[in-house]
């Protein structure tokens, strides 16, 4: 679906990716992780042409065979949000706060699918529930300050799939939320791929997220991926001594990493219980 080659990205004369090389598939969960300013945040912008001003790319990010660092702006202006959406570390900032859901959720789908005004409430009120926002019809004319920082990020995963992208980018989506939380948008994020055949790359600092949720992981260090493979055989029998270092670094290590990804039997939030509640 989506295939990375040799991308580099220089600012200012230094380079901050070195060489990335990744593939995501579809249905997919494909992992990226590393310590901070590893470059993951960066790899996950430079798919969607918004890299800081200043800087310049390198090499072949090719969706479907066609490669977009070779787009020009106006049909880059297409594939974002249309073909490609990225979901935001943090709702809180990525929601316009003077804007209800409804707008936000509406505005590029009437931009992007070209529908009416009726039609796209429509099909906003539908993927509201399907990241089980309780009350969806309510929940349409809300502010973003009147819902729970998880909701927040239910809403902001609704947005970026309002335009039925092939390919979501998820940029650290549960680092600002506790544990149940976290399992919520996990599960939600599993199911996505799964039921609408998604190639999700979820960035991550955090190897016990990946763990729960990657189909394929690869770790990265100063700009470059130093690893690649299946969940359980990078997480289990690490081949780079970073990878590694990384996991003697939990404090469980490397008990997380015996669970099979997050389905449906696996215990819900409570967010997830309130939800269900609300909705009956």
């Amino acid at each position: 679906m989506l295939d990375i080659t040799d991308l580099r990205v220089a600012i200012g004369g230094r380079d901050v990716l070195g060489g990335v090389d990744l593939s995501l598939q579809q249905g997919q969960v494909h992992g990226l992780a590393g310590e901070s300013g590893s470059g993951k945040t960066m790899t996950g912008l430079a798919v969607l042409g918004l890299l800081p001003h200043g800087a310049r790319a390198t090499g072949t990010i090719a969706l479907e065979g066609r490669d977009l660092l070779g787009l020009p702006q106006k049909e880059l202006n297409k594939v974002r949000g249309g073909e490609v959406a990225m979901v935001f570390q943090d709702p809180a900032t990525s929601l316009h706060p003077m804007l209800t859901v409804g707008r936000q959720l509406t505005e590029h789908m009437r931009h992007h699918l070209k529908l009416g005004r009726a039609q796209a409430r429509e099909k906003a009120v539908e993927l509201l529930g399907k990241v089980r926002i309780p009350g969806p019809s309510e929940a349409f004319g809300r502010y973003p300050h009147q819902f729970s920082g998880g909701m927040r990020q239910r809403i902001a995963i609704a947005i970026a799939l309002a335009c039925e992208p092939k390919v979501l980018i998820a940029d650290e989506p549960t680092t600002a939320l506790d544990v149940t939380v976290q399992a919520g948008i996990l599960r939600l994020l599993r199911g996505l791929c799964d039921d609408l055949g998604l190639a999700v790359l979820l960035v991550t600092h955090d190897l016990g997220v990946m763990s729960s949720v990657a189909d394929q992981v690869s770790v990265m260090k100063d700009g470059l991926v130093v690893e690649t493979g299946p969940r359980a055989e990078v997480l289990r029998s690490p081949a780079h001594p970073y990878t590694r270092s990384l996991l003697d670094s939990l404090p469980d290590a490397p008990a997380p990493f015996a669970a099979e990804p997050a389905d449906g039997a696996a215990e819900r939030s409570q967010e997830d219980r309130r939800a269900d509640g609300k909705s009956a």
